[in-house]
């Protein structure tokens, strides 16, 4: 969606106790799959301030199916529980080179965090359906009335939408378990 402050991300991040009752209820209603089950690695970058973070905007580097993309994210608004910031993206062709460039300005990777994201076209929305390692969660993006026929479709619960990023969430359970690790990472497989 674009508005005079440029494209808009308008959102809801749903929790979700079963993943694959709502893929079978995508199916069901005739979604479209337009991105299989993948891995996604997100870096968030910051100056040495914070001010990035500080001002409620994000600067994230994200490596997935061979590619990267960098988004700035800007301040969150919340207008009957849907979230919409500034988004602005650009597919990266190198990553490593893109981390190199941001680094050399003055930025750091602060925090790392991955999932496994299958993607959804339904009703107007694009719907992710997505395994991390506190949890997982179904992410809605449209228009603010089409998230809300989504959701009911979906047969889940408006009122569960949580307003905190993955960044946020991590932070949130890490203050429940300080032993947690620094970044929201799967283990590592069994060898």
């Amino acid at each position: 969606m674009t508005s005079g402050a440029g494209p808009q991300e308008v959102e809801v991040k749903l929790p979700a106790t079963d993943l694959a009752d709502v893929r079978r209820r995508l199916e069901e209603l005739g979604a479209t799959l337009e991105e299989e089950r993948h891995d996604e690695s997100n870096d968030l970058f910051d100056d040495a301030a914070g001010s990035l973070a500080g001002s409620g905007r994000a600067l994230r580097l994200r490596r997935a199916q061979g590619r990267g993309i960098l988004t700035f994210k800007g301040a969150a608004r919340f207008t009957q529980g849907v979230k919409s910031r500034e988004e602005r993206e650009t597919v990266v062709g190198e990553p490593g080179e893109m981390e190199a460039i941001l680094e050399r300005l003055g930025f750091r990777r602060k925090f790392r965090y991955e999932k496994r994201r299958e993607e959804w076209r339904f009703s107007d929305c694009d719907v992710a359906l997505d395994e991390t390692p506190i949890g997982d969660f179904v992410e809605i993006e449209g228009d603010p009335a089409a998230i809300r026929k989504a959701v009911a479709a979906l047969a889940l619960d408006f009122a569960s939408a949580i307003p905190y990023s993955y960044a946020g969430l991590y932070a949130r359970k890490r203050k429940e378990d300080p032993a947690l690790p620094e970044d929201m990472v799967f283990a590592a497989p069994p060898r």
